[in-house]
């Protein structure tokens, strides 16, 4: 199994940024081959923020292209979010996500950290 740890969130102004970091734990982590970023504004469905895999390939969700990274550590079970030139409308929960693949694919979700970009 993977557990996923957040940290980061908070508040901010428009223009500014944040970091967000996430942990991967437990028995089946060596397997992960995808982790990232997504989020969810009041009233919104869940979009794609960013996703990296372990060779290094990176997606972005087109809204945040140009003003966040994403990266992941060498062993591959941590994952960073920067967020720059922030936005009031980025304003949402971020989720932590990874996915391994054993056989099948298996998606894993952390618990949110809330981002509030005031104008």
């Amino acid at each position: 199994q993977v557990q996923l740890a957040e940290s980061g969130g908070g508040l901010v102004q428009a223009g500014g940024s944040l970091r967000l970091s996430c942990t991967a734990s437990g028995g089946s982590i060596f397997s992960i081959n995808s982790m990232g970023w997504y989020r969810q504004a009041p009233g919104k469905g869940r979009e794609l923020v960013a996703t990296v895999t372990k060779g290094g390939t990176t997606n972005y969700g087109d809204s945040v292209k140009g003003r966040f990274t994403i990266s992941r550590d060498n062993p591959g079970i941590t994952v960073y979010l920067q967020m720059n030139s922030l936005k009031p409308e980025d304003t949402a929960d971020y989720y932590c996500y990874a996915q391994r693949v054993w056989g099948r694919a298996y998606d894993y979700w952390g618990q949110g950290t809330q981002v509030t970009v005031s104008s």
